[in-house]
């Protein structure tokens, strides 16, 4: 999938490269709006807490033990998608201030190791290796500057730095987890959080349109899980968010 879109990618260039279009007059506006499709892959960067391998005990039930030994704790990439709009505003000729507003739906994923299999846990966790999915709907809300080069032809290539603010709409709804045994907990985000951001990308210049490919990594300010008294929270003391995003802007 990724080669062949690549190769769409580089056609398109190769066929635009002998004239210049017009991009429906989008660089004589101050102001220009668009819509974007995000593919996003996600990952948690974890710091483990000082006493993160020891057995859990469960303090409802007189400290009886409830899991074994934890070996190992990661998390693996996880795929997602967003939706959005795009404002731009031109501030000079080479830098833009610019908004994309996106609706993101994504997992994030953290796997644990146990030394062995636990008499007390549910019977899918007989190998030792439990898995927690953190789900979440996004509302990222990002601001940033856009530097373009110059444009030559059909093209123009741009750097882009900035921050978002993340609202979590899922957060607190889907995972009301009160009347569980403490196995069974589950990992949950904070409700909001932000981030740093910067991208890379170019513009596609076509007779009334403009297209825009960009590749764009995030990360946290901080950690953005809620910590709880739980075998899957406990381990961790911090959790930082890092997105990586190939995103189609059409304006």
């Amino acid at each position: 999938m990724k080669k062949q879109l690549l190769i769409l990618l580089f056609s398109v260039i190769v066929l635009n490269a002998n004239a210049q279009n017009w991009g429906g007059g989008i660089d004589e506006q101050d102001f220009n709006w668009g819509f974007s499709f995000q593919y996003i892959a996600s990952e948690f960067k974890l710091t483990r807490a000082p006493n993160w391998q020891d057995i859990f005990l469960d303090y409802e039930q007189n400290n009886r033990p409830i899991t074994d030994k934890l070996n190992a704790i990661s998390s693996p990439i996880s795929a997602g998608f967003g939706i959005g709009f795009v404002m731009n505003y031109k501030l000079t000729k080479n830098f833009d201030l610019r908004s994309t507003p996106t609706l993101v739906f994504t997992d994030r994923l953290v796997d644990y190791q146990y030394a062995l299999p636990s008499l007390n846990v549910p019977s899918d966790f007989t190998d030792g290796k439990w898995q927690q999915k953190v789900s979440a709907t996004m509302v990222d809300l990002p601001l940033g500057i856009k530097f373009k080069s110059e444009r030559r032809k059909d093209f123009r290539a741009y750097l882009l730095l900035g921050a978002k603010y993340s609202l979590d709409l899922a957060s607190g709804k889907k995972v009301n987890d009160e009347d569980k045994a403490l196995i069974y907990k589950l990992l949950k985000n904070k409700k909001n959080f932000a981030s740093y951001e910067a991208a890379i990308g170019f513009d596609l210049y076509f007779e009334y349109f403009k297209m825009s490919p960009e590749l764009k990594v995030s990360h946290s300010f901080g950690d953005v899980l809620r910590h709880e008294n739980h075998p899957f929270s406990t381990p961790i003391d911090k959790a930082i968010l890092r997105n990586f995003t190939f995103s189609l802007f059409f304006e």
